[in-house]
């Protein structure tokens, strides 16, 4: 089946994961996406197969943090420093429909690669660019990773640590780049339905610091209007609470399910006949949200003993016919059991040159009630002399640029 992007080419000068993630979302939209790497050292994420960021089965490895964020593309090994890989870059750029970078401003102008100079060659193509910190203000020179600015200049690692802990919480991996990339990857389709609209190109740019500021917009406007750190979260004890019912229960087994019943009154009694206490649907200490909230303590701590008392694996047999919402608290290893993870085709599997087999996640955008198919990510200029021959290039000059070390 077509993608919703067929046609479409974007050109990709990126490293790392943030921007190439976007990449790799409109790959899977149907897109080409072509990915111009050094032909020496390539995206230097490559290199983190040799610190350790590697899995595999029976002696085959993935660098996952390669496949995720570059599935699909066609990598060409192009040295953008010398003129005749530029010239070259320029040529892939007037047949291109997005430009899509995030070298930092000093590179881009020293390569002469910024809006101006692709421009020149391209007056229609999107130019889309991310950032550490935005492309304005004192610190837009300066470069920035997702620990960085994301997670640490953004407030997300501020306010998910807990208070009594002396250093904050470490950031999972690539969780500000990769929902990040999803972001620039929608702005860029916003902006090819604005120029097959109208006619006229943008510039796109999104930051992780501004992705940051998004994500945690609750807790900052709130903060802004009362003049405190971040909203209160009740850090100290669980039992004071709002809602009893919303909120973490361990099992008897010590895993975790969570309650989600923001509607209280409306599923109390359910979930009350299906904890097997229809007498507390009468109690009066938990009659309502009210009486629920003045006596929260008492509540929680019938709940903690009721949860205690059967396994997980119990409670999601106990619990499947519930009317409210509840979820268990899953092991990423785990989710590629879940059920609906499986039928909705969210982690598809893949397999290399060399035939590893591996799952990957898909975006979680789908068109048309279909599984969008992935493509595993290319080796270092695996398509370097296809491109080439598709821009027009002879046999003959493809072996002249590679003498002169401009292509791979």
């Amino acid at each position: 089946m077509p993608g919703v992007l067929d046609g479409i080419r974007v050109l990709e000068v990126a490293s790392w994961t943030f921007v190439p993630a976007a990449g790799a979302v409109l790959s899977d939209w149907g897109a080409d996406v072509i990915k111009v790497e050094h032909p020496q050292t390539g995206d230097p994420q490559r290199g983190l197969v040799t610190s350790g960021l590697i899995g595999g089965k029976g002696g085959m490895s993935v660098n996952f943090m390669i496949e995720q964020p570059n599935r699909g593309k066609r990598s060409v090994g192009l040295d953008i420093a010398t003129e005749g890989g530029r010239e070259l870059l320029y040529k892939l750029a007037e047949a291109s429909d997005v430009f899509l970078t995030n070298f930092m401003p000093a590179a881009r102008r020293r390569l002469q690669i910024d809006v101006e100079h692709i421009r020149a060659r391209n007056p229609k193509i999107i130019y889309a660019r991310g950032t550490g910190q935005g492309v304005r203000g004192p610190d837009a020179e300066k470069g920035g990773y997702d620990g960085a600015s994301y997670w640490g200049r953004g407030g997300l690692g501020y306010a998910l640590t807990p208070p009594h802990l002396e250093y904050p919480v470490s950031q999972r991996p690539a969780t500000g780049d990769l929902p990040g990339g999803m972001t620039i990857a929608g702005g860029i389709a916003a902006a090819l339905f604005r120029r097959e609209r109208t006619g006229e190109p943008s510039i796109v740019d999104i930051s992780l610091l501004g992705f940051a500021a998004w994500v945690l917009s609750p807790d900052i406007v709130a903060a802004g209007i009362m003049n405190i750190p971040m909203l209160p979260t009740g850090g100290g004890d669980r039992k004071k609470t709002f809602n009893p019912v919303v909120g973490a229960y361990k099992t008897k087994d010590d895993r975790h399910l969570a309650l989600m019943l923001l509607e209280s009154d409306k599923f109390w009694p359910d979930l009350c006949n299906h904890l097997g206490r229809p007498d507390l649907i009468t109690d009066e200490r938990f009659a309502d949200a009210k009486a629920r909230f003045e006596n929260g303590v008492e509540c929680v701590t019938i709940l903690d003993e009721i949860f205690a008392s059967k396994t997980l694996e119990e409670w999601k047999q106990v619990l499947d016919t519930l009317e409210g919402v509840w979820a268990p608290y899953q092991s990423p290893r785990e989710l590629f059991d879940d059920p609906q993870v499986i039928a909705n085709g969210y982690t598809p599997e893949l397999e290399t040159a060399d035939g590893t087999k591996f799952k990957l996640v898909a975006n979680p955008v789908q068109f048309d009630e279909t599984e969008q198919p992935l493509r595993p990510a290319p080796e270092h200029g695996q398509h370097t002399e296809e491109v080439m021959l598709e821009l027009g290039l002879t046999w003959e000059q493809i072996a002249e640029h590679k003498e002169s070390g401009a292509l791979l």
